[in-house]
């Protein structure tokens, strides 16, 4: 089995499975992967649609690493428990199936595996040692350079906020 890309994954037009994140300096475009992550990825949309992830924070960027946010604390310690969101059962995939490259949406947890709720981090470069140990659940697709410019730090010093995200079958 060969690696697929988000392009034979999931069809361009398929706007139900795109999100729209808004920074500071513009959109991103994230294809979503239902194929690798269906719970996950559903997990995203509703939270999205809830408005849940305006507002939150970047509160952990490293340098050739990845940005993460999603968290409503800015903490890293934060998510949508107390709001009736459950943790969801890891997804991961082989790395055949799929691997944390540039660009790579994946979602956040502690040392247990089943534990992602609502944080999530964009990968800035590849990250082999990640594979089947996180959950893939997008691709940005579009906009990587504005990904690029968040403030970096752990957490930075004046942290770059997720001003929007959208589904794009929303958008207007």
């Amino acid at each position: 089995m060969t690696e697929t890309t988000e392009a034979e994954a999931q069809p361009a037009n398929d706007r139900e499975n795109q999100l729209i994140m808004t920074l500071k300096d513009g959109d991103v475009r994230i294809q979503l992967r239902p194929d690798l992550a269906p719970r996950h990825v559903e997990r995203i949309k509703e939270l999205t649609r809830a408005g849940l992830y305006d507002g939150t924070p970047f509160h952990r960027v490293i340098e050739g690493f990845m940005a993460q946010g999603g968290d409503p604390t800015g903490t890293g310690t934060g998510g949508f428990r107390d709001r009736g969101y459950a943790d969801i059962p890891a997804e991961f995939v082989p790395a055949a199936r799929a691997r944390f490259l540039r660009g790579t949406c994946g979602m956040a947890r502690s040392q247990n595996p089943n534990s992602a709720n609502s944080q999530f981090f964009i990968m800035f470069a590849p990250g082999d040692f990640l594979n089947n140990q996180y959950t893939i659940w997008g691709q940005v697709v579009e906009g990587m350079e504005r990904v690029d410019r968040i403030a970096r730090g752990e957490p930075p010093r004046t942290p770059d906020r997720l001003i929007r995200m959208r589904v794009a079958a929303d958008a207007t």
